[in-house]
């Protein structure tokens, strides 16, 4: 009964995120759910996944192991059978993606290829990250150690992120920043990586405003032979249409 219990348990998360690929990948607009079960590897990657986290949790010796490292090989998304997952994740290409073994995610949360949810140093116990639901992770980031990322947070492509996310914010950089977007939550997981907020460029963009404001200030000071003033252009934050369509 326990068998089947498990087995009733995995096919329920599996179509769930057979769901939550062909609601969220555009490629899979009109395609079948046997089509992305069968030739979408994020959804083989979270198949076996579940299988071996039960054999896991069923104390099964090596087994899980051998299913996690076969995967890896077939899919290029490595996930330990210790990870605990909830439903609805997607991982839309998957390759280099990584969670470790004691990575903690949520529901509905989306992952792009190249990420990491790795831990730091050599510590046991808990030493990856949570990621709660609803999160964005795009392409390249890395989450390192045991931080926790808020609920409906959304991670920009290639930050590091070492420190907890507040929930519904956005960060990027390296080091990740917790920023805004338009003082407002971010709705579901678009990919709009270009007009992302870029605390490095306003930092310079107000460096440069006082630097004309001083260099204005000592003209007026100065002789009327004194050097014109320098031409500094203010950055301009990425304009144009929406990427993702919204």
């Amino acid at each position: 009964m326990a068998g089947f219990d498990a087995f009733a348990r995995v096919a329920k998360e599996v179509r769930r995120d057979v769901l939550a690929a062909r609601d969220r990948d555009p490629a899979a607009r009109g395609v079948g759910r046997i089509e992305i079960l069968t030739t979408w590897p994020g959804i083989h990657a979270l198949l076996a996944y579940r299988v071996a986290h039960a054999l896991q949790q069923a104390g099964m010796p090596l087994l899980p192991r051998l299913i996690s490292m076969f995967t890896r090989t077939l899919t290029g998304i490595e996930i330990h059978p210790s990870a605990r997952i909830g439903e609805g994740l997607f991982i839309d290409h998957g390759t280099g993606v990584v969670i470790g073994e004691t990575a903690d995610i949520g529901n509905d949360v989306t992952l792009y290829q190249g990420v990491t949810l790795g831990g730091t140093g050599f510590a046991t116990g808990k030493r990856h990250p949570t990621v709660q639901d609803n999160v964005t992770i795009g392409s390249g980031a890395k989450l390192l150690g045991p931080i926790t990322v808020g609920h409906g947070a959304k991670i920009g492509a290639n930050s590091v992120v070492i420190t907890d996310v507040p929930p519904n914010s956005t960060v990027v950089g390296n080091p990740g920043h917790p920023v805004r977007v338009d003082g407002r939550r971010v709705e579901g997981p678009d990919a709009d990586w270009i007009h992302l907020p870029d605390p490095i460029a306003e930092a310079i963009q107000a460096l440069s405003s006082r630097i004309v404001t001083l260099e204005r200030m000592l003209a007026e000071q100065a002789d009327g032979d004194a050097q014109p003033l320098a031409e500094v252009r203010p950055l301009r934050t990425v304009k144009g249409p929406n990427p993702a369509g919204g």
